[in-house]
């Protein structure tokens, strides 16, 4: 290849570029060669997932009220035991978790 047949190559590729950021620029419906421009957004699974999970989040109640009526029927009847090894584990395992992060 000729230096000058790459120097009119790389010549055309600015032009085009410079033509096209026009064309983008001023947001013309259609282009010269009729095509209609259009914008596409495309969302991968992953994506999909996670916002399937936010809204799945959102309806879920704040306070887990089965939950709550259970805790509370077993510290009226004495049944809801305290167990200070958890407690202590549960204590250690956050405060190395905030260490490490």
């Amino acid at each position: 290849m000729k230096i000058s047949e790459a120097e009119n190559s790389l010549i055309e590729l600015i032009s085009r570029y410079n033509i096209n950021k026009e064309n983008v620029n001023s947001k013309p419906e259609k282009q010269a060669t009729g095509v209609v421009l259009e914008e596409k957004v495309s969302l991968s699974s992953m994506a999909r997932d996670i916002q399937q999970a936010a809204k799945a989040i959102e309806e879920l109640p704040e306070i887990r009220e089965e939950k709550v009526r259970e805790l509370q029927e077993q510290i009226e009847t004495g049944r809801y035991n305290v167990s200070g090894e958890k407690i202590a584990e549960k204590m250690i395992s956050e405060s190395i978790l905030d260490v490490v992060v």
